[in-house]
């Protein structure tokens, strides 16, 4: 029997990440009561930069909060591969003239939150703060709930209560994020590339400049979003980088490091009253930006399937339509990294040889190797 378009649900939601706030959203649109709980004291009003590339844009406009987003965000236009050491352009891929239809866009994850947070509270959803949500160990709902929603991110207790325990492996990489103050508003990514490391640095609104820098290493660094380090430590791992590089460096003096963990995409993503979304259900490494909109793919989907089906078939649906894309972009993800850390000489001068070319003579091919990625459009998505 079809209940979901006819019936308003109870609906707690733990965790007040992108995923979390968006999902709430589009349920309070549907007419559902929604509750969030975030394990934080309060949202903080910190963070790096996101990119919000056209799959991810797909579901904001179709929630009506992509004009929004165009707001508070800068669209891009050209992703840069550079040669770190010298600093020399390697090849550019112009995405407004070869994909002029799509929209990608930087913004500061703060912004972006807030946001989400005050159109998911003006659509009467309720926000609560230092509130852990613990999971029912029989599957159910909390009390007076129809379902439960672990946004809760990677250290997710709904992920474990649904799933056997699985040990994710580090990767041999760790990266550093920052903020700093941008010195050039070109509407560009660019990403430096060198032996072992790469960086990749990106306007935002205010006057600031996005930095993500990765490095292979053996050293064991603990994974989360939240841990300090030294900002000397990254300035010595990219020494060997251009002076342009060196002088972003210099402006940091507030840095987080995390390390890079290939977690699988879980097996269960739902059980009873109780169903996983955003990284909870799938951690992704950095390589294709992809988090935040995969976070925003899943919320779409559910409430697509809340509107058509009861709650279990679904929550089955939602799993059938969205675990095959993930397990995809996770992959692929985890594959990208090595395309810029290439060490040995001879194979770096090939690989840029074979980039220059691509740029000049086929940077549309080049734009559109990712097309099964960036074009995929969830709202039109049967399910």
């Amino acid at each position: 029997m079809v209940l979901g378009a006819a019936m308003s649900l109870n609906i707690t939601i733990a965790g007040a990440g992108i995923g979390g706030l968006a999902v709430a959203f589009g349920l309070a649109k549907d007419g559902h009561q929604v509750r969030i709980a975030d394990r934080a004291p309060e949202i903080p009003a910190i963070g790096a930069g996101l990119q919000i590339s056209p799959n991810g844009m797909a579901v904001l406009n179709a929630l009506g909060l992509g004009d929004a987003l165009v707001d508070i965000s800068i669209r891009a236009e050209t992703v840069r591969l550079v040669d770190g050491p010298s600093g020399r352009k390697v090849a550019d891929m112009d995405l407004h003239r070869h994909a002029n239809d799509l929209t990608w866009a930087f913004v500061h994850r703060a912004a972006f939150i807030a946001l989400l947070s005050d159109a998911a509270k003006a659509a009467g959803v309720t926000l609560g703060t230092g509130a852990e949500i613990i999971p029912p160990a029989n599957a159910t709902a909390l009390d007076g709930d129809d379902l439960l929603i672990g946004a809760d991110g990677l250290h997710s207790q709904m992920r474990a209560a649904l799933n056997t325990s699985t040990k994710p492996f580090f990767t041999r990489q760790v990266a550093w994020r920052a903020v700093v103050p941008g010195d050039d508003d070109t509407p560009r990514v660019d990403v430096h590339m060198g032996p072992r490391r790469h960086l990749v640095t990106y306007p935002l609104q205010g006057g600031l400049r996005n930095i993500v820098a990765v490095e292979e290493r053996t050293a064991w660094a603990d994974e989360g979003w939240s841990i300090k380090d030294d900002p000397d430590n990254l300035r010595a791992a990219f020494s060997g980088f251009s002076h342009k590089v060196r002088g972003w460096l210099e402006g940091i003096d507030d840095l987080h490091l995390w390390g890079l963990f290939r977690h699988p995409v879980a097996n269960n993503w739902y059980a009873g009253e109780q169903v996983l979304l955003g990284d909870a259900a799938h951690p992704t490494l950095p390589f294709l930006a992809q988090g935040a909109n995969l976070a925003l793919e899943d919320a779409w989907i559910l409430v697509r399937a809340l509107r058509a089906y009861d709650v279990p078939d679904a929550l089955r649906a939602y799993q059938a339509t969205r675990a095959p894309r993930a397990r995809r972009v996770v992959d692929a993800a985890t594959k990208n990294a090595r395309n810029y850390h290439l060490s040995f000489p001879p194979l770096r001068f090939a690989a840029h040889t074979v980039l220059r070319l691509g740029g000049a003579v086929a940077p549309a091919r080049m734009v559109g190797q990712f097309d099964w990625l960036y074009r995929h459009n969830v709202t039109t998505e049967v399910i």
